[in-house]
């Protein structure tokens, strides 16, 4: 793993992370591998040689354009969930021919741009598919959609990121696939070339996968008996990483594919939409020690960085494994790891146990790759900070930190 110790102090790949935070003047910060990066997408790769496939990767999980620009490199496609991130796939040098559309709210002016560019686009409703409708008629072409069927399959993860289960906002629900078919069939400004669901994410049981999988390709037969000439399956993303730390043997994209590799045919393209599992891992956010405090019975350690920076574990209860960068010798307790922002949610990990630090240690917040930076936000003023990249034996910025100047150019002109 790019992550590792060496004579008590914590590497990426061949850089010691306490030299790299020595050398950088802001803090917090994240930090990347890209050899981590290229070889989970290498994995996909790999898993899916002899499959017509697409591996679309899911921006939302981490836009950083660097980022982007690397798996477009290695061949990814691209997976949207906004206009914005449209754009961003665009600036990044994606295919728009290759990338995917998603969204249960998508706006009249975003699909327009979507349509623009060739850009495949999932019909989540019945709303969806008029907004569609329109934007088709005003360009006059035609445009490559999907249907989001909603397989009712339980992922067994956190409410908040399960996506497939019946009262879902996602997709449309089972009954309706013949409403939505007679739609499309009497328009001929759409083109029906696939269909999509998505279960959730952090899955950890690929039995999942095919269950849906199998279900999927049910619907395939019957769409095409109804006269339609479907290209596209796309079963979407959502396998897990290893946040705990714990040694759980947790399933590869090959063990998924693999399960799934005899429920295919020649006849279908198969779509995926991996994010957190190409880019979770990848990354850790940086941080120093404020101080260490009691009250009462209870421990914390107080860092630069908060909520405001990795909302995770505050937004999901999530874990995501904490660890000091340097030796440390200090008395061994249980801790909360609580940042600077003023309210009780703002946490990163709680009852850690972990040696008592000193006054500037480092610490880091493992598996900060995905939905870490692209949730931060400005509460408290906390500015967002700056993302470093490490390629081998060197090290390159490829966010800027966000500062208060930043911030107040967008009140220019408005007082």
């Amino acid at each position: 793993m790019s992550f590792h110790f060496r004579d008590g102090y914590l590497y990426c790949d061949e850089l010691r992370i306490k030299d790299i935070q020595e050398q950088i003047p802001e803090s917090p910060f994240y930090l990347y591998s890209l050899r981590q990066i290229t070889e989970n997408y290498r994995a996909y790769a790999a898993a899916l040689e002899g499959i017509e496939s697409i591996i679309g990767y899911a921006i939302k999980a981490n836009n950083n354009l660097a980022i982007l620009k690397h798996l477009r490199e290695l061949g990814s496609g691209a997976v949207l969930v906004s206009g914005n991130e449209l754009k961003m796939a665009l600036a990044a040098g994606f295919d728009p021919k290759r990338t995917v559309l998603n969204g249960n709210g998508k706006t009249i002016n975003e699909l327009i741009f979507a349509a623009e560019h060739g850009v495949m686009i999932n019909i989540d409703s019945e709303f969806d598919l008029e907004h569609i409708q329109q934007a088709a008629r005003k360009l006059g072409k035609p445009v490559g959609v999907f249907i989001r069927i909603n397989p009712d399959v339980d992922p067994e993860v956190h409410p908040y990121v399960s996506t497939g289960i019946k009262n879902s906002k996602f997709g449309i629900r089972n009954e309706q696939l013949h409403w939505f078919l007679n739609r499309i069939q009497a328009d001929p400004l759409l083109n029906l070339v696939g269909v999509h669901c998505h279960l959730g994410s952090t899955i950890k049981k690929i039995s999942i996968f095919r269950d849906a999988t199998a279900l999927m390709m049910q619907f395939i037969e019957v769409i095409r008996a109804e006269g339609f000439n479907l290209k596209y399956l796309n079963i979407g993303g959502g396998l897990g990483i290893d946040y705990e730390k714990r040694g759980e043997v947790l399933p590869t994209p090959a063990d998924l594919i693999d399960s799934i590799r005899d429920l295919l045919t020649d006849e279908v393209v198969l779509i995926m939409e991996p994010g957190r599992s190409i880019i979770g891992n990848s990354a850790v956010f940086v941080n120093r020690v404020i101080g260490e405090k009691t009250n009462g019975n209870k421990h914390f350690i107080v860092i630069d960085g908060s909520m405001a920076e990795l909302i995770r574990p505050s937004l999901y209860d999530a874990y995501q494994h904490i660890d000091f960068i340097e030796p440390i010798d200090g008395e061994v307790k249980t801790y909360d790891v609580v940042g600077p922002v003023c309210e009780s949610a703002d946490f990163l990990g709680k009852d850690r146990v972990l040696p008592a630090p000193h006054e500037g240690a480092g610490l880091v917040v493992y598996d900060a790759g995905a939905y870490c930076y692209a949730m931060s936000s400005n509460y408290n003023l906390k500015m967002r900070p700056p993302e470093y990249l490490v390629d081998g034996d060197r090290f390159i910025q490829i966010r800027r930190t966000e500062t208060f100047d930043d911030y107040m150019r967008l009140f220019d002109g408005l007082t």
